[in-house]
C-alpha cells in the first residue's frame, strides 16, 4: 500500500469538489491511484448524483468527474 499525502488528497478534492475525508478514502481504497479513486468515487455516489442531477444551481461552483 502506497503513502498517501496531502498533495494526493488536494488533487482529487480539486478534480472531483468532494470533501477531503471521503477523498482520503477513496485513495486509500484504491492504493493512492488517483484515477482509480474518482472510479471509486463515482460507484460509491451514484445514487447521490442522480438525486441531485435535477437540482438547479444558482451559483457557486459546479464540477463534474
Amino acid at each position: 500500500m502506497s503513502t498517501i499525502s496531502a498533495q494526493m488528497v488536494k488533487d482529487l478534492r480539486e478534480k472531483t469538489g468532494l470533501p477531503m475525508m471521503e477523498c482520503k478514502q477513496a485513495l486509500t481504497e484504491s492504493g493512492g491511484d488517483i484515477e482509480s479513486a474518482i472510479e471509486w468515487l463515482r460507484k460509491k455516489h451514484k445514487g447521490k448524483m442522480s438525486e441531485r442531477a435535477d437540482r438547479q444551481t444558482g451559483e457557486g461552483r459546479i464540477g463534474v468527474f
